[in-house]
């Protein structure tokens, strides 16, 4: 895999929610709000855990907006989480070296 795409692909790319709320009912408020699906925990954590999930091509704008989709989600699901997740990858985002990405990786 090459350049910013190999930063993604080892990470764990799963949230878990706190006892008592329902992973599976958190994906639907996102995604009837939102329009933006995550995927669902398997076997033994279902129930328990969302993924984010995509497919190639995955960049900062990108995560920012899925960030945000996760964080109001959380809010209107009542799921009891820190705010200001968004800004503090925003500013990690801001002020990392950036890996310009060749136009042909991106079409």
């Amino acid at each position: 895999m090459p350049g910013p795409a190999r930063a993604f692909a080892g990470a764990d790319r799963r949230g878990r929610l706190p006892e008592g709320h329902d992973a599976d009912n958190f994906r639907k408020v996102v995604l009837e709000n939102f329009d933006m699906s995550l995927g669902t925990g398997l076997n033994k954590i279902k129930g328990k855990v969302f993924r984010i999930g995509h497919i190639g091509h995955f960049n900062d704008l990108m995560l920012m907006g899925t960030l945000s989709g996760i964080e109001m989600g959380l809010d209107l699901a009542k799921v009891p989480h820190r705010s200001g997740g968004v800004l503090a990858a925003m500013e990690v985002l801001k002020n990392r070296d950036v890996v310009a990405m060749p136009k042909s990786a991106v079409a």
